[in-house]
């Protein structure tokens, strides 16, 4: 079954260049199971990373390279408040896609 992870995350004013350089590097390296790999912007500042994945299994499997470029992020974000430190993640199994 496929999967998906969506992270939001706020770029510090100015940064947003830098933001975007940073995921250009990272969409370059090899996950094996990564279908999609998009950045959207949602907002001022505002962005929603979005991971499309052969399985859950491909998903987890890639997760201390996920880290390992967030690390690399984090002098560029800005803490979202509310306890949730500079990323807002959620992934899961994909249960129902309409699109062809």
């Amino acid at each position: 079954m496929t999967a998906m992870n969506v992270v939001h995350m706020r770029v510090k004013p100015g940064k947003e260049e830098e933001f975007l350089r940073i995921h250009r590097e990272f969409a370059g390296k090899t996950m094996p199971g990564l279908r999609n790999f998009q950045v959207v912007k949602s907002g001022e500042r505002s962005f929603v990373i979005v991971g499309d994945w052969d399985s859950m299994d491909a998903l987890v499997a890639s997760r201390q390279a996920m880290i390992g470029n967030l690390d690399r992020l984090r002098p560029v974000l800005e803490d979202l408040g509310g306890g949730r430190g500079v990323t807002e993640p959620w992934s899961g199994e994909v249960v129902l896609n309409l699109s062809s």
